[in-house]
């Protein structure tokens, strides 16, 4: 199965709101949705901090702020196989 990565962090309404948007994408798509804690890696908080949430598909940075369903359904229209 597809996965898509969510970065974010804690106490975050863009990271929720982008929670929300791939939940509701998995009912016409097939994937998973692995979350990452920005401020559980040293690593992730330098290269993300200012960019959350951002939305990842098979290593590439799809979106990233303010998320929206009609890119990420794009995306995921190219990449994951639809239900």
């Amino acid at each position: 199965m597809q996965q898509v990565i969510l970065y974010s962090r804690k106490q975050c309404h863009l990271c929720e709101d982008a929670r929300i948007i791939l939940q509701e994408l998995q009912q016409d798509y097939s994937f998973e949705i692995k979350e990452k804690d920005i401020d559980s890696n040293d690593e992730w908080t330098q290269n993300f901090g200012l960019m959350i949430p951002v939305v990842e598909i098979d290593g590439e940075i799809i979106q990233y702020g303010q998320i929206d369903s009609f890119t990420v359904s794009e995306c995921l229209r190219k990449k994951v196989d639809a239900i």
